[in-house]
């Protein structure tokens, strides 16, 4: 089997998915191959002669190769306009080579004329026309290399931003390999299978689409024995480590499916069901220490939706040996001074945490299970602890009025010297939500692949009115203003730990 990451996710480290696969895969006996499309189709992309019609656009093409360079050093993580320069030129680069295909890729995205990411027919047409994709050139080279032997290909598509490179090379595939096997799964995957009044559009072109996690279903469809391996760490071997653009090989790793809180109003983790599904405590920290020992990697990157605290308690006993960064809810164990300077002697070096909101009620009426007060002396706590904090805020929700948002603003403000980075989001409602009914009006976006519905504010704090509210008051308070300049460009949160002194 082949498993394929598409494009385009930020290449900054190797992709959890197909490695956890890959792993499961060959301690059932079964060969694999693995490809991260996205960091090899960006690389192939940025090495591509640039019509240089602009200044900018020469300048950077002149220093490509210094650019890739300086984001995988530590030299540029210590000097933010070094670091900027690399990533906007980069980004100009890969924009100048694909404009003659009405596209504009990105280290992070990936946008194209006359084919949206939420539509199907756009995807099918996609698949149609694959030499309209600015990686054809490369992956109709890349992809036959590889399929010796072959007798199923999967992608595992997780991003919108991976969705209309993903079905050209699915397009490629079934016309060039007619006799393979397709299936298509990942998070974005599930969510289209999750949606209500579902129905395929994709079944004469993807023999299977996956609904969740892929290990079983891939183990049934190559005729393998059940039940799983559950001892089993991702493998991570296959894929060009030293070629992310990081500074040290980035290790992401995946301790839990789904959220173990799971209570939240418009959460998409609870609208989908998705259930938690944890592993032991011992094991996880087993994988970890295996998977160290194996790649000396420069920093750990934990995915799971929010860290649990038993896992937090692991941790916290059983360093990993390496700087490490993760989710977590705000709770009184990160309260507790004494327990985030064990958390960070383990290694620590930043976490994120979703506060949301600065108003108490706001995060009642959402269930978030979080105390303000609590919260306050996590920051604290974590600040002197030396823990960064990469705080998450969330605008718009049904439950804020703008009376709200400046209390989070007022919040914020307070705890400025404790919060090292801050996420900004406008609410979407999830169209698979049970709030989507007492709200929604109309789909969000052009397309039956729609994961939001607009919907009705019950106070008249429309999306507008959040923007402008964000983009005149909150972003330009002298509090906050010099918070969100701290921010990687593009990279965000995957980055933030290397500014953080990680």
């Amino acid at each position: 089997m082949l498993l394929i990451h598409p494009p385009v996710a930020k290449p900054g480290e190797p992709p959890a998915g197909i490695a956890r696969l890959a792993g499961e895969l060959r301690a059932h006996g079964l060969h694999c191959r693995v490809l991260d499309a996205s960091l090899e189709g960006l690389l192939w992309l940025l090495e591509q002669p640039s019509p240089a019609t602009d200044t900018w656009t020469r300048r950077a093409s002149r220093s490509r190769a210094d650019h890739v360079a300086t984001l995988r050093g530590m030299d540029a993580y210590r000097s933010p306009d070094r670091y900027r320069r690399a990533v906007s030129d980069l980004n100009r680069l890969l924009a100048a080579a694909g404009r003659e295909y009405g596209a504009v890729p990105g280290l992070a995205d990936y946008r194209q004329d006359g084919f949206s990411p939420v539509s199907s027919a756009d995807l099918l047409r996609a698949a149609e026309e694959p030499e309209r994709n600015p990686f054809h050139p490369w992956f109709s080279q890349r992809l036959p290399e590889l399929l010796d032997g072959v007798r199923v290909a999967g992608l595992s598509l997780n991003y919108l931003s991976q969705a209309v490179s993903a079905f050209a090379m699915i397009g490629f595939l079934r016309t060039r390999f007619p006799g393979l096997t397709l299936v298509l799964g990942g998070g974005l995957v599930t969510s289209w299978l999750r949606r209500p009044g579902w129905r395929n559009p994709f079944g004469g072109l993807v023999d299977h689409l996956v609904d969740g996690p892929g290990e079983l279903p891939l183990l049934r469809l190559l005729g393998a024995e059940e039940p799983l391996c559950r001892d089993v760490p991702p493998v991570y071997d296959p894929l060009p480590l030293h070629d992310y653009l990081s500074p040290g090989l980035v290790l992401p790793y995946s301790a839990a499916g789904g959220c173990y809180w799971n209570r939240c109003s418009f959460c998409p983790e609870r609208a989908e069901g998705n259930a938690y599904r944890p592993r032991a405590v011992q094991r996880v920290l087993a994988d970890l220490e295996t998977l160290v020992s194996r790649h000396q990697p420069a920093l750990l990157h934990l995915l799971d939706n929010a860290v649990s605290p038993s896992l937090l308690q692991g941790m916290a006993a059983a360093p990993p040996g390496v700087p490490w960064y993760g989710f977590a809810r705000v709770d009184e164990q990160l309260a507790d001074p004494g327990f985030c300077r064990t958390l960070r002697r383990s290694g620590c070096v930043m976490l994120k945490l979703g506060l949301e909101s600065g108003d108490q009620g706001v995060l009642d009426r959402l269930h978030k299970g979080i105390d303000l007060a609590t919260a306050a002396r996590a920051l604290r706590s974590l600040r002197a602890a030396g823990i960064a904090v990469y705080a998450y805020l969330l605008f718009g929700t049904p439950a804020e009025t703008e009376e709200a948002a400046r209390r989070t603003l007022a919040f914020v403000a307070e705890h400025r010297e404790e919060i090292g980075f801050l996420n900004l989001a406008v609410f979407n409602m999830p169209i698979s939500g049970d709030e989507a009914d007492a709200y929604g009006t109309a789909p969000f976006y052009e397309g039956d692949l729609s994961l939001y519905t607009a919907f009705r504010h019950p106070r008249g704090w429309d999306r507008k009115q959040v923007r402008r509210f964000l983009d005149r008051e909150f972003t330009r308070h002298p509090a906050v203003a010099p918070i969100l300049r701290r921010d990687p460009p593009v990279f965000t949160s995957n980055h933030a730990p290397f500014f953080a002194g990680g």
